[in-house]
């Protein structure tokens, strides 16, 4: 079972030394095969970008990702880029930019649609209760859309415990993702 940890600076902070300092310290305990920097509000992504591939060259079982930002991805040396459920049509983009591809995805139809354009994952979610995220999904869908694709899914939303990363993996994902289960 592969796992995504996911960014967020409620958790890590906004500045490039806080938020280095307490991503190393999960990323030492936790050992994710991936990790994404997934920032909306503190108004310097680029910064937090480059502090983040710098720590990433400590940890390089880890693949590092970056949230939406091609070009910035490309740039800095990123293993790949997580592209939001409305960028669907990038992901052609970020594949001719030399990126593994993460998507987020909610329905079969995206699903689909990124595996056809050639993403190399998708995060599908909520699988459980998630704050803001809207009522779960479940399990069981998890495993009727798993048995649908061909695309690596990893379960994402609401996963803060053993027993869930046990119930996804029963279903066969190819990993989890999460925020609140690495901090």
């Amino acid at each position: 079972m592969h796992s995504y940890l996911i960014t967020t600076p409620n958790f890590y902070g906004s500045t490039a030394e806080i938020f280095t300092t307490k991503l190393r310290e999960q990323l030492k305990k936790h050992k994710p095969d991936f990790m994404l920097l997934r920032d909306k509000e503190s108004g310097n992504y680029d910064s937090l970008a480059k502090a983040f591939l710098e720590l990433a060259k400590e940890f390089p079982k880890t693949k590092a990702f970056l949230h939406r930002e091609i070009n910035l991805a490309k740039e800095l040396g990123a293993k790949g880029v997580h592209l939001s459920s409305d960028m669907l049509d990038k992901v052609a983009e970020a594949k001719a930019a030399g990126l593994e591809v993460v998507v987020s995805t909610h329905t079969l139809e995206d699903v689909l649609f990124a595996q056809e354009q050639g993403a190399s994952y998708v995060t599908y979610s909520p699988i459980f209760s998630s704050p803001g995220k809207g009522g779960p999904i479940g399990v069981k869908a998890l495993e009727e859309l798993i048995k649908e694709v061909e695309i690596k899914v990893f379960a994402l939303g609401g996963i803060v415990k053993e027993e869930q990363i046990e119930a996804v993996e029963a279903v066969g994902a190819f990993g989890f993702a999460s925020i609140r289960y690495f901090y």
